[in-house]
């Protein structure tokens, strides 16, 4: 299948090749720009050189590639999924990856080890309480900086020739301007962007488990039932 991802092409990455090893092809399109705010990246920056952070959240591959190439020292750092480890395991960090690829799971992770540890969190202009709170309550003291502000694009994507289009975030969806009749596949990268598009009445006829691997082998499965029930 040919499929429209929903990226900043800033985080577009390993997308086209690991599309490939699950025989199909993508190409980007995007419903939001990032505004890298250089004050807070410098803010961020230096309280992690001067040993502040216990422990590193990277919640996605834009705030790595930004904070990583400036960083000289070696926290416990953490990452939401495979893309924003590769971006880090690339400059020569060694970090570790959630599981389950969802904000909400990093303190459970952490277990016990998260308290009286300062957590240094870079990420977008976007509220997460739950992150937040979720720290908190394991008595891990959570320090958020906002690195960069994601703002609409305002422009129709490119469905052109496409055989499905898939959401990489629920923020994607809720910004995109596009054909809702269009003859797509309609795929959610997760489960928290599958019910922002049911919300938004367009339900994904595919929901990963908030990676695009998974989404991936999910999209493969349903194909391949599909195929059989048309046999």
């Amino acid at each position: 299948m040919r499929i429209a991802v929903t990226r900043l092409r800033e985080k577009a990455g390993q997308d086209a090749d690991t599309c490939k090893k699950y025989g199909h092809e993508c190409y980007t399109v995007s419903p939001l720009n990032a505004r890298v705010y250089e004050d807070a990246v410098t803010e961020f920056v230096s309280a992690a050189n001067r040993e502040e952070f216990d422990c590193i959240f990277f919640t996605s591959a834009l705030p790595a590639q930004v904070i990583g190439l400036l960083l000289q020292v070696r926290p416990r750092i953490v990452t939401i999924g495979p893309q924003t480890a590769k971006t880090l395991t690339d400059m020569g960090f060694d970090c570790e990856t959630l599981p389950d690829f969802y904000s909400k799971d990093f303190a459970p992770y952490l277990g016990d080890w998260i308290w009286g540890k300062k957590i240094g969190i870079p990420r977008a202009d976007v509220p997460n309480p739950q992150l937040i709170s979720s720290i908190e309550e394991k008595g891990g003291i959570a320090s958020e900086t906002r690195i960069y502000g994601l703002e609409p694009t305002g422009e129709k994507l490119d469905l052109e020739g496409a055989d499905a289009i898939l959401f990489t975030s629920a923020g994607s969806f809720k910004n995109a301007v596009w054909n809702k009749d269009a003859k797509v596949l309609r795929i959610a990268i997760g489960d928290v962007t599958g019910k922002a598009m049911e919300l938004g009445g367009c339900p994904p006829d595919v929901t990963g488990d908030g990676s695009l691997t998974g989404t991936l082998e999910a999209l493969n499965k349903y194909l391949e039932g599909r195929d059989q029930q048309n046999d």
